[in-house]
């Protein structure tokens, strides 16, 4: 049943927005806050309080979600409002940021005495529309059991993890997964294709084998229209995601090298429009004509 207190969401993008929404459908009462505050009228319709900071969004709560976009803006959000009170809030972190940094925020709310539990998800707006999220989750045991009936409209099956971190460790896991599952369909593709093959010749062997994975037939229409328009996950924060990896990995004592290829191509969409398409344009990074298309030629 809902909590009869509202829940402060702080952070109104595409996965914040739709976990807000859910929420709302699901009878619970949300003041919201966003940087921007276009990004709250959609919510207002569908009942929200939008807050004019995240100060006035915590009022009256217990509970605080934030889905921001990297640790830098979690600090700013939490931790230099000097009208935002800390003492006494259950604050449920689901934006992905480093393990070490998490750790960080965990012990910089305690010391306010606010409480911590990161819980970042797989999934993006249509599963959190249909609470199918699959929701990750580190931190005291005692605070995800209290957390689980709220967790649980966002999607089924909660899993805690252990300590601070290693969700945060567990998601970029599968986020270097994403990364790299759909960099190597993306050029296999572009290998058949180049050669001639008939794109359906290759997929019929690919579907018939160990190998094949169902983000490729998911991603598949996309890179063949070539369109990324309206993504739920843009390029630039797998990049952002998949460097954290790395540094998370690097901090662990694992060899990288593999990796450091990817993240140098998807560096290459760094403040160019495919930034903000779906991952999958990543696509075009892999194809002979970017260096032409991106320089102008």
């Amino acid at each position: 049943m809902p909590t009869a207190a509202p829940i402060a969401l702080l952070g109104t993008g595409l996965l914040g927005g739709a976990i807000a929404e859910r929420l709302l459908r699901q009878g619970y009462s949300v003041q919201a806050w966003n940087r921007s505050p276009a990004r709250l009228r959609a919510l207002e319709t569908c009942g929200a309080l939008a807050c004019a900071s995240p100060a006035a969004a915590t009022q009256g709560c217990s509970w605080v979600i934030t889905v921001l976009s990297d640790a830098s803006a979690c600090r700013q959000v939490l931790l230099e409002q000097p009208e935002l009170e800390l003492a006494g809030l259950r604050v449920v972190q689901m934006g992905t940021i480093g393990p070490w940094e998490s750790q960080e925020l965990a012990e910089s709310i305690a010391g306010r005495g606010g409480r911590y539990l990161e819980a970042p998800v797989l999934g993006s707006r249509p599963e959190a529309l249909a609470g199918r999220l699959q929701v990750m989750a580190a931190g005291p045991a005692e605070l995800f059991a209290e957390a689980l009936p709220l967790l649980r409209e966002l999607g089924p099956q909660p899993i805690h993890l252990g300590p601070v971190g290693r969700a945060m460790h567990t998601k970029l896991a599968l986020n270097q997964l994403i990364a790299s599952l759909t960099h190597a369909f993306s050029l296999s593709l572009q290998l058949v294709q180049a050669a001639g093959v008939e794109r359906e010749s290759f997929l019929a062997l690919l579907r018939g084998s160990a190998l094949h994975a169902p983000t490729f037939d998911k991603k598949l229409p996309r890179m063949v229209a070539g369109d990324y328009a309206n993504p739920n996950f843009p390029t630039a924060h797998l990049r952002k995601d998949l460097n954290l990896f790395l540094q998370a990995a690097q901090r662990q004592g694992l060899h990288t090298e593999g990796l450091a290829g990817l993240a140098a191509l998807l560096e290459r969409a760094a403040g160019s429009p495919l930034d903000g398409l779906d991952y999958s344009a990543l696509h075009e990074l892999t194809g002979p004509c970017w260096e032409a298309e991106s320089s102008g030629a």
